[in-house]
């Protein structure tokens, strides 16, 4: 939240130095992360007055201005469409850093000659200030500024940074922030005073509220202002949005939004003349209702959604954004102002579902209280008629089917010293909670005190909550140190802690990157997983979602983590490998489901940069393999790879990693339907592991086997066999003989002098004792059981 320190200074009279503000903000609960002073680089800037503007004798589009700085006249050659006579305007001397308006880097200014003529300085729009983006003119500055004053010193500001924890939605404004600063210099709050006249008859003649779904809108309020006047808002109130980072639209929204900003409640403004029926209703959107808003898109709506309508159609996205419809123009002559509270998980899922926020809808989502739309929507009406003119209408229309009665929290000082330590009396208790707005009365105990929260602070609901009240504005640093009265417990073995970050060292340190995506996931980012859009599955819907996105328990990782994999193809060519080890939810009937932790992995793109000896080479099914290989090894875990038939993986590319005839994962290609349905570029090699099953297997005890003392024999042989038969298959009956201690597939041959249907795998077997050195005799004797054994049952024959 950016909060500008001169708005700050028209509700509270701030003494301390800046420094020290921002230190007892932060200390207090509201972090300052930073400060800046919007004109600190306007050393060479003043305050000019426009004086004559002549047409440029060299350049049909270019004018000669003269501006007065107080004493001393200048020329400046100008191509602003809006500069005239008796303007003040910001004048940069030479030697001034602006910024460029066409590159936005910063720039110093220098004497320049344009269609022959010298400028000597230059007249400034916002961006050149860099106030905003505004480049169409130049600044115009108010009247009453004074000629040839330093512009730092006539709009010079600076704007604090503050960082606002989600509960303390209230100080989303200036004026709650005020009330900070004012709780904790001691000063006044110095509130703007709403008066306006009401000359119009009665709103209730003119309008009404029905809300059809009080749990969606606890409270609707509106008001009435017939006979404004469009135009362009006076330059303080344009300076104030501007500093936010708004830019300025008519007098009309540029006061919903300055009253946005003052009191933390949104509001929007709807054309009275465009709403039909004279009925405003407050509903759930129907199925496939349709609206375009303000932005000029048509967006398609579901009965999750809060709409605002009138007696034919929705007129906007309750909390989220306006309707194209009633927008505000510059024929609009009668304003209804709306002041609402929307239920923030309705705001939520709306924004999910239609992937759109707002400043009104960042505010709705965090939970604003029900108390609150009243004053700003007086407040707006006030500042509505001094700006616009128009006529008021009687009365304001108020529908509170969510009010209830606010209930007193008692609190004793024995509660302050019991959560934090800290020894309080009830007189300071009660000076620091009336500082803050709360309301204490005693009660029959001495020592005890009922406090109501203010109208601002839904946030606070129990007695721990005002004892963070009390503490913070005494200051967290005076709670004293305190010695624990007992040793710590003992903390029993957390085995899945630990593998679990052995498992993302192992994995980090061979180049992949661990993400975290939500347990929620969607049914449609389930069904992708299959290439016929079918769950092996059924996943377990979360009762009150959030989003649609968010509905479902996840039965896999595999879904999100390929949607995110999607999201770095878009931004990476470069080899991808990233992995996630977490929890997923397997339905169990009427019981609770059953939670197993996995680990996914997948790898995209190449293996390395494109280099002088060739092109990039992709990451296949042997690269996961590979990484699963060598896991296991850290481990101290050996596997066997069988075939699969996972219904995401490619068929004859795909592999079950088993240990000890037990199935502890899959790994392989993704399957191209699936791959597509993700979006997905590049070929993507896809683990998944039971991490649960991978620690029972790590956690049994293991034998340490000694370097055997004694050297090996290698043979190599090329086999035979029919096109059907797995290497797998050859590698078990080869290492069932005592005396071989590796086996490796060096060479898969087809083509001539190998028979159709038949093919050649060429085997290296390394042949060990650990007792004595083996003889040729003794490998030779091996070697023919083993060929006969192949033959026998593989039919496997030797090459010729």
């Amino acid at each position: 939240m950016k909060v500008s320190l001169k708005w700050l200074k028209d509700y509270v009279d701030i003494k301390v130095p800046l420094k020290e503000l921002a230190e007892r903000l932060t200390m207090a609960g509201l972090e300052v992360k930073g400060m800046e002073a919007l004109g600190g680089n306007w050393e060479n800037i003043v305050v000019g007055e426009v004086i004559a503007v002549n047409p440029h004798p060299n350049a049909d589009r270019l004018r000669l201005a003269s501006v007065d700085l107080g004493g001393q006249q200048v020329t400046v050659v100008c191509g602003a469409p809006n500069i005239s006579v008796g303007q003040k305007v910001p004048f940069a001397h030479l030697g001034s850093r602006l910024v460029d308006g066409h590159t936005g880097e910063v720039v110093t200014l220098q004497p320049v000659r344009i269609r022959g003529i010298v400028s000597e300085g230059m007249v400034c729009s916002e961006k050149e200030l860099g106030i905003s983006d505004s480049h169409e003119g130049i600044m115009v500055l108010p009247h009453e500024a004074g000629t040839g004053m330093a512009l730092n010193e006539y709009l010079g500001d600076v704007i604090l940074d503050v960082d606002i924890t989600p509960n303390r939605v209230d100080c989303l404004s200036v004026m709650g922030v005020s009330r900070e600063i004012a709780a904790l210099t001691g000063q006044l709050l110095n509130l703007p005073e709403i008066c306006y006249e009401e000359t119009e008859a009665s709103i209730d003649s003119f309008v009404s509220v029905d809300i059809a779904d009080p749990d969606l809108c606890p409270r609707y309020c509106a008001s009435l202002v017939k006979g404004v006047s469009m135009a362009p808002s006076p330059d303080w109130l344009q300076q104030r949005l501007s500093s936010y980072g708004m830019r300025p639209i008519n007098n009309v929204v540029d006061v919903t939004n300055y009253v946005m900003l003052e009191y933390g409640q949104p509001l929007h403004a709807f054309d009275y003349n465009k709403l039909k029926g004279r009925q405003i209703i407050v509903r759930r959107a129907r199925d496939a209702e349709t609206i375009t808003t303000l932005d000029g898109v048509e967006r398609t709506l579901n009965q999750d959604i809060l709409v605002i309508a009138d007696k034919k159609r929705a007129v906007a996205i309750a909390g989220i954004m306006g309707g194209l419809d009633t927008e505000v123009t510059e024929e609009t002559d009668a304003i209804l102002l709306e002041s609402a509270n929307f239920n923030q998980a309705a705001i939520r899922r709306g924004c999910g579902y239609l992937q759109l926020r707002s400043e009104a809808s960042i505010r709705f989502d965090k939970g604003l209280s029900s108390n609150l739309p009243l004053l700003p929507v007086e407040r707006a009406t006030q500042l509505m008629l001094e700006l616009a003119g128009g006529r008021a209408a009687e009365g304001i229309i108020d529908v509170y089917p969510g009010k209830g009665e606010s209930k007193p929290i008692l609190l004793s000082a024995e509660e302050v010293r019991r959560l934090s330590g800290l020894e309080v009396s009830v007189e300071q208790m009660i000076g620091v909670l009336k500082l803050l707005g709360f309301e204490c009365q005693d009660t029959s105990s001495p020592s005890q005190i009922s406090v109501l929260a203010p109208y601002w602070r839904g946030d606070v609901k129990c007695g721990a909550e005002l004892v963070e009240e009390v503490v913070r504005m005494i200051g967290y640093d005076k709670i004293p140190i305190t010695r624990l009265s007992s040793p710590l417990p003992s903390q029993e073995p957390t085995l899945m802690l630990d593998f679990r970050q052995k498992l993302r060292d192992i994995l980090t340190s061979y180049g992949f990157q661990e993400v975290l995506t939500y347990s929620l996931t969607s049914l449609e980012k389930l069904q992708k997983l299959s290439p016929e859009l079918e769950l092996e599955i059924r996943p377990l819907n979360v009762a009150n979602p959030m989003t649609i996105e968010q509905e479902y328990l996840r039965t896999s990782l595999r879904a999100s983590l390929l949607s995110t994999l999607s999201q770095n193809q878009k931004m990476e060519e470069a080899g991808i490998r990233l992995f996630e080890i977490g929890k997923i939810f397997l339905p169990r009937g009427k019981e609770l489901p059953r939670e197993k932790e996995m680990l996914c992995a997948v790898l995209s793109g190449s293996r390395a940069e494109l280099s002088w000896h060739g092109d990039k080479e992709p990451l296949d099914f042997f690269d996961a393999k590979g990484v699963v290989e060598k896991l296991l090894n850290q481990l101290g875990l050996k596997a066997v790879f069988e075939d699969s038939d996972d219904g995401s993986l490619f068929p004859g590319r795909e592999a079950s990693v088993i240990i000890e005839d037990d199935k502890v994962g899959v790994l392989g290609d993704l399957h191209p339907k699936v791959a597509q349905a993700f979006d997905l570029g590049a070929a993507v090699c896809l683990i998944e592991i039971d991490v649960e099953k991978l620690l029972d297997k790590a956690a049994e005890i293991r034998r340490y086997q000694p370097i055997c003392r004694f050297p090996s024999v290698t043979r190599d042989i090329a086999l035979v066999v029919n096109e059907g038969i797995a290497y797998q298959k050859i590698k078990e009956i080869v290492q069932s003989f005592p005396l071989v201690r590796e086996v490796t597939l060096f060479d898969l041959y087809t083509g001539e002098q190998i028979p159709e249907g038949k093919k050649s795998f060429a085997v290296r077997v390394v042949y060990q004792s650990p007792d004595c050195t083996l003889t040729d005799e003794e490998v030779n004797q091996t070697q023919e059981e083993m060929l006969d054994r192949l033959r026998r049952e593989l039919g496997a024959t030797l090459r010729g």
